[in-house]
């Protein structure tokens, strides 16, 4: 199989423009990118998994390449299973950095068939992240610079502000 895979893990939740950027960008580097949404329990999440996953097959839509799952556990065992090429992180800051570069490590001693390409947003997505725009919707802020129109309308109905 001489596909390139890459996977593009992450929670989403929920997904922002900086991460519809990352995933424009990325697909063009792998023949399928694959937005894998984790399931993590620890953290409280504002969106189900399904809807997460919803949400980024509609914003992603008019990208041919990329296909939207979920996964349970490591993400280099969920590499590992998908014949992946390659996982894409963002970075945005020093201290995506120091975070990113622990996991990559781990990551390469679990699986070192599997590279980390570390990706820098576009400029006016670099300090767009999840927290903020669930921040902002919480205290009825606008949050249509920062996420789609779709996830802005789901994000007023979860947190119940207009």
């Amino acid at each position: 199989m001489g596909d390139r895979l890459g996977i593009y893990p992450g929670s989403f939740d929920p997904p922002t423009f900086g991460h519809l950027d990352l995933m424009k960008r990325a697909a063009k580097l792998f023949d399928t990118l694959v937005i894998a949404v984790a399931r993590n329990n620890e953290k409280k999440a504002t969106f189900t998994v399904a809807e997460r996953v919803e949400m980024l097959e509609i914003i992603t839509k008019d990208i041919p390449n990329v296909e939207v799952s979920s996964f349970e556990g490591l993400t280099v065992e969920f590499a590992r299973e998908r014949n992946a090429t390659a996982l894409v992180r963002g970075l945005r800051v020093v201290s995506d950095f120091e975070y990113e570069i622990t996991i990559a490590v781990a990551n390469q001693k679990l699986n070192p068939e599997v590279d980390t390409l570390c990706l820098m947003p576009s400029e006016n997505f670099l300090l767009v992240s999840s927290k903020i725009v669930r921040e902002i919707a919480h205290f009825g802020g606008d949050v249509t610079h920062f996420v789609p129109a779709e996830v802005a309308e789901r994000l007023r109905e979860k947190v119940g502000k207009k």
